[in-house]
C-alpha cells in the first residue's frame, strides 16, 4: 500500500494518536471508528479507507476468538505470545508442518496422511542458545477456510516458517503463496527501504532517530517534524536503506509489514529437490534462508534454530545488580539494541532515573566499561546499571 496517508487533515491524526495508544482490542475497535469518522472521503484515501475497515474486521473476529478460548471452545485462533519470540510455521496443505513443531517442540499436534487435520493453531517452544522460540502450527494456507486468520497470526508473530513438499510443485506453491501474502500486506523478503518505528508512552527521550541507510527527500529533522504532528514527542525511528518521508508516514499504519522468514523443504527423503529449482527458490525470494530436510527422519532440523536466530536479528542481553551474578535468562532485543532499551525493557523507572551503565562483552574496548544510554550494544553482553536512589 505505497504512499497509503494522503495529507490526512489534523482531527484524523489526532484520531490516530489514540488507535496507537489503544491496548485492548475494544479499545482499539472504538478507537478506529472515530479515527474512520475523521478520514475525509475522496480517492486518495480509498486505500486507507479500506485498510481500516479490514483492521476493524481483524479486531472483531480477535475477540471472538478470545471469547471461543474463555467459554472453552475447542476451536481458537489467539494464542498468546510466551517466551522470547513467535514464529509461525505456515504452508500449504499436507506439507508436513504439524510433524515439524512436534519434532522440534514435543508439541501435540495433529500428525496425518490427508489434508486439512489441523484445524487450529497448536503451540509449541524449542529452546536455542538460552532464547526460547515459540513455534505454532496453523491450519493449511488455502483461500477461504482459516485463511485470514492465519495470516492474522503470521501479521502478529515475529517471524515466519514456510514448509514446502518436496515430492511437489513447490516452487508453483510457493510462487502462489507469496504473491497472496503480499496482497494481504505480508513481504516474506526485507525491503530494499523499511522503517521501524517504536513509540514510548513513558519516559521522555524524544525522537531519536537512527539512520542505517539515508532519506532520499527529506532530512532527521522532517522526519521528527512528521511523528509531531501526530503528537509523537517520545520514539525511536530506525530508518534501514533509502526510505522517503511518506513511508516514515506509512510506517506508522503498519498497513504492509515485513516477516523474516525460513522456507523449510520437507520430506527430501522421498524426493530430492532439483538444485536448479533450489536455485529458482532463491531468486523468488532474495535474502531467504532456504533449508532442505525431512520432518520424519530428522534431516535438516539442526539448522533451523541457528537460522531463526540470525534472520530475526535477536540478541541477548544478560542483567546483573552490582556485586551480583549476571541473571540466567537474559533480555532477548534486536540488534542495535542500546542500554536505553534495556533500562526500559526492565522498568520504565530505571530509565528516567539512569546515572550509568556498566558492560561486559564485545561492544566495549575493556570489561565493566562505564556507558551511556546510546552505547549500542553486542549480542551475550552482561548489563549493570547504576540509577539515582
Amino acid at each position: 500500500m505505497k504512499n497509503m496517508p494522503t495529507n490526512l487533515p489534523a482531527e484524523a491524526k489526532a484520531k490516530w494518536i489514540k488507535v496507537m495508544e489503544a491496548k485492548t482490542p475494544e479499545e482499539k475497535i472504538r478507537a478506529l471508528e472515530e479515527f474512520l469518522s475523521a478520514v475525509p472521503k475522496h480517492k486518495g484515501t480509498e486505500r486507507l479507507r479500506e485498510w481500516a475497515t479490514k483492521r476493524l474486521a481483524e479486531l472483531r473476529e480477535e475477540i471472538e476468538e478470545k471469547r471461543k478460548k474463555k467459554v472453552g471452545s475447542r476451536i481458537s485462533f489467539f494464542v498468546e505470545k510466551e517466551g522470547d519470540v513467535q514464529v509461525v510455521v505456515a504452508g500449504p496443505p499436507n506439507t508436513g508442518k504439524s510433524l515439524l513443531v512436534n519434532k522440534l517442540t514435543g508439541a501435540k499436534t495433529v500428525i496425518a496422511d490427508y489434508p486439512f487435520s489441523t484445524t487450529y493453531p497448536v503451540p509449541g517452544m524449542l529452546k536455542y542458545n538460552d532464547v526460547y522460540f515459540q513455534l505454532i502450527d496453523t491450519p493449511p494456507l488455502v483461500s477461504g477456510g482459516y485463511f485470514r486468520k492465519v495470516v492474522g497470526l503470521m501479521r502478529n508473530a515475529d517471524g515466519i516458517i514456510i514448509v514446502l513438499d518436496a515430492t511437489r510443485d513447490f516452487l508453483g506453491e510457493l510462487r502462489e503463496l507469496v504473491e497472496t501474502l503480499k496482497q494481504e500486506g505480508v513481504l516474506l523478503v526485507k525491503p530494499g527501504g523499511r522503517v521501524v518505528i517504536d513509540v514510548y508512552r513513558t519516559g521522555k527521550s524524544g525522537i531519536r532517530v537512527t539512520l542505517m541507510g539515508k532519506i532520499t527527500d527529506g532530512t532527521i529533522d522532517d522526519v521528527r517534524k512528521l511523528l509531531e504532528s501526530y503528537r509523537i514527542f517520545n520514539a525511536h525511528v530506525k530508518i534501514y536503506g533509502e526510505v522517503s518521508i511518506d513511508d516514515v508516514e506509512q510506517s506508522l499504519f503498519e498497513a504492509t509489514v515485513y516477516k523474516p522468514t525460513i522456507i523449510f523443504i520437507n520430506k527430501a527423503d522421498l524426493a530430492k529437490p532439483n538444485p536448479s529449482t533450489i536455485e529458482e527458490v532463491k531468486k523468488l525470494l532474495p535474502g531467504v534462508r532456504v533449508l532442505v530436510g525431512s520432518a520424519l527422519t530428522g534431516e535438516g532440523l539442526g539448522d533451523i534454530a541457528p537460522q531463526l536466530y540470525d534472520v530475526l536479528e535477536i540478541i541477548r542481553i544478560y542483567t546483573k545488580a552490582p556485586n551480583a551474578p549476571p541473571a540466567e535468562r537474559p533480555l532477548v532485543l534486536r540488534r542495535n539494541a542500546t542500554v536505553r532499551d534495556v533500562a526500559r525493557s526492565i522498568h520504565s523507572e530505571l530509565l528516567e532515573n539512569f546515572l550509568y551503565a556498566r558492560v561486559w562483552g564485545s561492544s566495549v574496548k575493556y570489561p565493566g566499561e562505564k556507558v551511556g544510554l546510546d552505547h549500542v550494544l553486542a549480542d551475550g553482553d552482561i548489563v549493570e546499571i547504576h540509577a539515582k536512589g
